[in-house]
């Protein structure tokens, strides 16, 4: 069981902090010969797998490594363009190293800015005054918890489906966040959170929540 990250965001949806902290490691390296066997395309400034699938590559995996070196969009992290380099069979063989695509921190305020509004939606929908909006959503392979303050905060927590515990652990977020981020005299409410005691305290929370499913009694 695993608590894969958390998502903070303010009344307005902005997103103040974020941190993952497990990201399965669903990926795949393989030596190809030429010509490339695998149809590669640019979407959303990432090269990803657009037909083709073996040896663990699905369609939509992206374009990590190219021997070892790391892929950052389009170019790898030494400058070369991913598909013109490809393309020269003077560069084969090759090792590439496929998998999921990973979010970048545009994508990140997106998302929670879209979860925002869905939230409102949720409560909009509701045939009763005073719903909750949104507390949980469930998908095959991970379940989104969460858990909004009275001054309009949201704390989210992303966790395997089998993960228990996890209201005590939004409970204990807050309570992080009231002591080490509202109690900084250095912090302004409804901005971004960059200080080392919460992060510590959220790491310490997340490792106890995995290891214990939830905090105990009274916690």
């Amino acid at each position: 069981m695993a608590i894969f990250s958390v998502y903070l965001v303010n009344k307005a949806g902005g997103l103040i902090y974020q941190y993952d902290n497990y990201v399965p490691r669903a990926e795949a390296e393989k030596t190809f010969s030429y010509p490339l066997d695998l149809v590669l395309k640019i979407h959303d400034e990432k090269v990803i797998v657009s037909f083709g699938q073996r040896d663990g590559i699905r369609v939509g995996h992206a374009v990590l490594s190219i021997n070892g070196v790391d892929v950052m969009g389009k170019n790898t992290a030494d400058g070369k363009d991913v598909i013109e380099y490809l393309k020269d069979s003077s560069n084969y063989p090759v090792s590439i190293r496929f998998g999921r695509a990973r979010l970048s921190s545009n994508e990140k305020l997106m998302l929670a800015s879209m979860f925002h509004s869905l939230f409102a939606i949720g409560s909009q929908l509701s045939p009763e005054v005073g719903s909750s909006g949104i507390e949980m959503l469930e998908t095959d392979v991970f379940k989104l918890h969460c858990f909004q303050t009275l001054t309009g905060i949201k704390f989210i927590v992303l966790a395997d489906p089998r993960q228990s515990g996890i209201d005590a652990l939004l409970r204990k977020i807050y309570e992080i966040y009231s002591d080490f981020a509202l109690k900084n005299p250095f912090y302004s409410l409804e901005m971004p959170i960059r200080c080392e005691l919460f992060d510590q305290n959220l790491k310490i929370a997340l490792e106890v929540a995995e290891k214990a499913g939830s905090f105990g009694p009274g916690s």
